[in-house]
């Protein structure tokens, strides 16, 4: 026969190591929560880019004499540029590349954090305005740079503006023909 002693359940010491593990499994998972949103953040901020380059890109293809006479060329986009152009008149090439500026860099600073951004065109043969009416290809490069600030995956701390944030300046580069 036992004892009504041993009878009598779990212990107390069997009870708080339970809840100790529970607890330790509990935290790892919310860190793994939380580094997955900040990863999902940087993805997001990734695919920001590449949307913004794609539209600007078509609207550079959609005036190619704006583009090869170099109206869309800067070092420092996002830009503050006044339009010229309204719906009610007709654009030369060159307004309608600074509406397209002033569009594109509306938003860059809606969508990334802190962006800046170049674009440089390179032609190898001087196209003339009969070839550029037509389509593609044309002898020439375009490089589009696009960089923004962002907090690192892995950062352990709570704000942005904290010193201990780790910061990291991504930066998108695309080789294409307008």
């Amino acid at each position: 026969m036992s004892s009504p002693a041993r009878a009598r359940g779990a212990s107390l010491i069997e009870v708080l190591i339970a809840v100790l593990v529970f607890g330790v499994g509990i935290v790892g998972l919310a860190g793994l929560l939380i580094i997955s949103f900040r990863s999902n953040q940087v993805g997001y901020l990734r695919t920001q880019a590449e949307f913004l380059a794609m539209g600007m890109a078509d609207r550079m293809r959609a005036n190619p004499l704006g583009v090869w006479n170099g109206a869309y060329d800067s070092t420092s986009y996002p830009l503050s540029v006044t339009q010229d152009c309204t719906k009610t008149s007709t654009c030369s090439p060159t307004q309608l590349a600074k509406r397209d500026q002033a569009q594109w860099s509306s938003q860059l600073t809606t969508f990334l954090p802190t962006p800046s951004a170049s674009i440089a065109c390179t032609k190898s043969v001087t196209p003339d305005a009969t070839q550029l009416q037509m389509r593609p290809p044309y002898a020439g490069n375009c490089v589009m740079k696009i960089s923004w600030v962002e907090r690192a995956a892995t950062d352990n701390s709570t704000a942005t503006n904290t010193p201990n944030a780790t910061v990291a300046l991504r930066t998108y580069a695309w080789n294409f023909q307008p």
